[in-house]
């Protein structure tokens, strides 16, 4: 990868869902300019031993799954999804005890006048304060409609009450990720 940057056939390297160790041993070989992983309200991974690597090295995180694949949202129904749909095989979205998680963002995000969607977004962008590198969140979008709201969750600013009490909903996540 290092060659094709030195080529200039692409920018920059970035890596997908990795730890700090390998996080330092690529950037030894090249600079590692993004990591990509889950990062949420409810996944908060990334806030280990790799919060602390890519704020060294300087690496942003890119945060995939950002509405918790549209769990947070409170918009999945699981009585309506198709036979094959991969949340279904996820162990947080085969418990009813993770609706709490869903209805509290719900309820902030009525508070506040704006989307659960935008809420949790707010809460990603805000992270790059608290994580001390930046945070950049990659929302699936399928509609122009909510393409805006998740562009304008960006200029949304969250209190530390409001902050707090996101930060606790992960406490509260029942089964992993996968």
């Amino acid at each position: 990868m290092a060659e094709l940057v030195k080529a200039g056939k692409i920018r920059h390297i970035g890596l997908s869902e990795v730890d700090a160790a390998l996080l330092r041993r690529a950037h030894a070989v090249h600079p590692i300019a993004a990591v990509q992983s889950e990062y949420s309200i409810w996944s908060r991974d990334p806030e280990t031993a790799v919060a602390d690597c890519l704020r060294e090295l300087g690496v942003a995180l890119v945060a995939y799954s950002p509405l918790g694949r549209d769990f947070l949202t409170g918009t999945v129904d699981m009585t309506s999804l198709p036979p094959g749909d991969a949340c279904k095989r996820l162990p947080r979205f085969r418990t009813t005890a993770n609706h709490v998680i869903a209805d509290a963002v719900r309820a902030l995000a009525e508070d506040k006048g704006v989307t659960p969607a935008q809420l949790a977004l707010a809460w990603v962008h805000a992270r790059s304060e608290h994580l001390g590198t930046p945070v950049v969140p990659i929302p699936g979008t399928k509609r122009v409609k909510w393409l805006e709201q998740n562009v304008a969750a960006a200029d949304i600013e969250l209190t530390a009450d409001e902050v707090a009490t996101l930060d606790g909903l992960a406490a509260q996540a029942v089964g992993g990720r996968y």
